[in-house]
């Protein structure tokens, strides 16, 4: 069980309640036969006013019973297609989890992507070129990994430090003030997609490991690699401990 009392208490109103009676009917034996003993139900619905207490309690109608039928779909619907694939599961995805926090692995070859960097650092934003790297996410945080070579990793592949700033040692992401939107609907190609975008899309800040993400300080990498044109230097990579199948 997910504890979610959090979010009721920060985004959530009350607007209605049902109170669902239960009549237990005993066995009768009559002179012509004996009646089994059943159950009948009957719901009452209440709305909540301004002051958070139910009122104006009448028997649950049929409009009622409709948008509770229509809800409780759409909800389900939702549930089904996150992280849902919308034909053929993509060839970088590695992992997917579907359970209702549920995550996604991927990767992505090394590429040519636009950074941006605040401009206390003195980094010219632009395009650079970064290395293969490995995606971890769900709806609400994302951790990165760097990648060494070009081929799709396997269970026993060692898992690098991604080599930006804004990254915990563990490589978790921090977002800053970047608003994290992504529904618990989103098909898995959304998904990946939106997340990628969020990452490059933002400004760097700040070194959160003390420029020690790569073998070289980090800030002071980015700043010689900026406008060169030159392939990610390989060497700079980091391992950390871990490998691919004990993230998953």
């Amino acid at each position: 069980m997910k504890n979610i009392t959090q979010q009721f208490n920060s985004g959530f109103e009350p607007f209605k309640a049902l109170l669902i009676y239960r009549y237990d009917k005993a066995d009768e034996i009559t002179q012509f036969h004996r009646e089994e003993k059943s159950t009948e139900i009957y719901v009452e619905s209440y709305d909540i006013g301004r002051n958070g207490k139910p009122i104006n309690a009448h028997p649950l109608n049929e409009k009622e019973v409709t948008a509770l039928s229509d809800l409780l779909q759409t909800s389900q619907e939702a549930k089904s297609s996150y992280l849902k694939s919308k034909g053929l599961l993509p060839s970088n995805i590695l992992y997917v989890n579907q359970q209702a926090n549920g995550y996604a692995v991927w990767h992505t070859p090394p590429q040519e992507v636009n950074l941006f960097f605040v401009d206390g650092l003195n980094i010219p934003s632009g395009k650079f070129h970064v290395p293969a790297m490995l995606w971890k996410a769900n709806a609400d945080h994302l951790a990165v990994y760097g990648l060494k070579g070009k081929t799709k990793p396997t269970e026993k592949t060692k898992l690098c430090h991604a080599p930006y700033l804004n990254i915990y040692t563990s490589g978790q992401v921090c977002m800053g003030t970047v608003q994290i939107n992504i529904g618990k609907s989103s098909s898995l190609e959304e998904f990946t997609k939106t997340w990628e975008q969020y990452f490059f899309d933002s400004n760097f800040s700040h070194s959160i490991s003390g420029n020690n993400s790569t073998k070289s300080n980090t800030s002071e990498l980015w700043r010689s690699l900026a406008g060169t044109g030159k392939p990610f230097p390989q060497e700079e990579l980091i391992k950390t401990s871990l490998t691919l199948k004990q993230i998953i």
